[in-house]
């Protein structure tokens, strides 16, 4: 398999930054929902917001990545029995995606560095509280980080079902592509 893209189909590269932050997105989605009843004596209270919060940046670092890597490939083409209007719908949902993790991470910064602390990583930096010290703003963007992280698992599981269409009822290739194999 080559390492970046072709006009038939994904890379390497590309399928493995597509695989590893859907798995490592769809457990952040589930820890967080988790973490946000844990109780002040539950073992995990102490330990799961910091982890959250850590694998937050690595991911937002990842997303740069993924999103330099996109822009630097080419697109393979679009290759199977489906609508027309069912690419730009899947081009539309790929934005919705893009945009509410950037509303996620954003979210979760200004959630992380509300009580004016920077976000320390694995012990090996800090990323820097950039705004003072606000109860309010924190509140409001853990309001928005949960709206985003909603809409988001539920625009995966779209995202998801419109590969099963495209594999079972149009037979395209567009899901063994990012499996690989395409």
């Amino acid at each position: 398999m080559q390492i970046g893209n072709s006009e038939k189909t994904y890379g390497v590269v590309s399928i493995t930054l597509h695989w590893v932050m859907a798995v490592a997105l769809i457990g952040m989605y589930f820890v967080g929902d988790y973490m946000v009843e844990l109780e002040y004596y539950d073992r995990f209270y102490h330990t799961l917001p910091g982890l959250h919060k850590e694998i937050g940046v690595l991911l937002g670092a990842l997303l740069l990545v993924r999103v330099a890597w996109v822009t630097a490939q080419p697109r393979p083409q679009i290759v199977g029995n489906a609508p027309t209007f069912t690419h730009t719908l899947g081009k539309l949902g790929h934005l919705a995606l893009y945009g509410l993790l950037i509303v996620m991470l954003i979210s979760g910064y200004l959630i992380s560095t509300a009580k004016g602390h920077g976000i320390n990583l694995f012990d090996w930096f800090e990323v820097p509280a950039l705004l003072p010290q606000s109860k309010e703003r924190g509140e409001f963007a853990g309001e928005i980080h949960e709206i985003a992280g909603t809409l988001f698992i539920l625009l995966v599981g779209v995202h998801a079902l419109a590969a099963f269409i495209h594999h079972f009822y149009w037979k395209d290739n567009t899901l063994t592509r990012m499996l690989g194999k395409g």
